[in-house]
């Protein structure tokens, strides 16, 4: 593959046409995390929020030490949610556990239910066990965006003692809910798990009977 010319991709980013710099931006994903930053940078004020979200995003993959506190200051101080949003899922792809404290901040204070499923999300990425607690409170959430992710975190995070908090979803009306409760069961091995797995292979549903067949196959596999 040819290297990108990263003269060229910095004055696509200052043109006019919004999809000229969200041409310039995607081409990023062949440059070096360290030349790659210094331009995602240049459009993190963009106008167009497509424009910024996808400059979030990408500091979340392309990882320099600059990458942890610029998206920790968006998501303390940015006011549109959708922005905060994508620094709180992009703090969980730089598995850095000093995301840990501001994603729980996060979830518990921001108003706003997309920013708190990405905070959830990502701290199932961290895969620390002091997530558990707030993971747990999140199953009582109204929204059931925000119950899917917290089944699949308490899973990421290989918490055994949620097994039976999250038995309750195996007959839940979302599809996607009882799929995600399959997945996190096959991180979770224990009696129940199997038992529940059992009973979630013969769901209705072929993607969440699907889930749980791989889960079982990963616990015995496991074993």
């Amino acid at each position: 593959m040819t290297q990108p010319d990263i003269a060229a991709i910095s004055a696509q980013l200052d043109s006019e046409s919004v999809r000229d710099r969200m041409v310039a931006l995607a081409s990023l994903r062949h440059v070096a995390a360290a030349e790659a930053v210094p331009l995602i940078k240049k459009v993190l004020d963009d106008e167009s929020l497509q424009i910024r979200s996808m400059a979030v995003f990408a500091l979340g993959i392309k990882q320099t030490d600059e990458s942890f506190p610029i998206l920790l200051d968006i998501l303390t101080n940015e006011p549109d949610y959708g922005i905060r949003a994508d620094a709180a899922g992009a703090l969980g792809y730089l598995e850095d556990n000093r995301a840990f404290e501001p994603l729980v901040r996060t979830f518990y204070e921001d108003t706003d239910w997309l920013v708190r499923f990405s905070a959830a999300v990502s701290l199932g990425n961290l895969k620390d066990p002091r997530a558990f607690d707030v993971l747990i409170q999140a199953l009582d959430s109204p929204e059931v965006v925000l119950q899917q992710a917290a089944i699949a975190a308490l899973g990421e995070i290989k918490a055994i003692a949620a097994v039976d908090h999250i038995l309750r979803f195996a007959q839940a009306e979302d599809w996607l809910v009882r799929q995600r409760l399959a997945e996190a069961l096959g991180h979770l091995p224990s009696p129940k798990s199997l038992s529940a797995l059992n009973y979630l292979a013969k769901d209705s549903h072929p993607q969440v009977s699907e889930a749980a067949r791989i889960s079982l196959e990963r616990l015995a596999t496991a074993e």
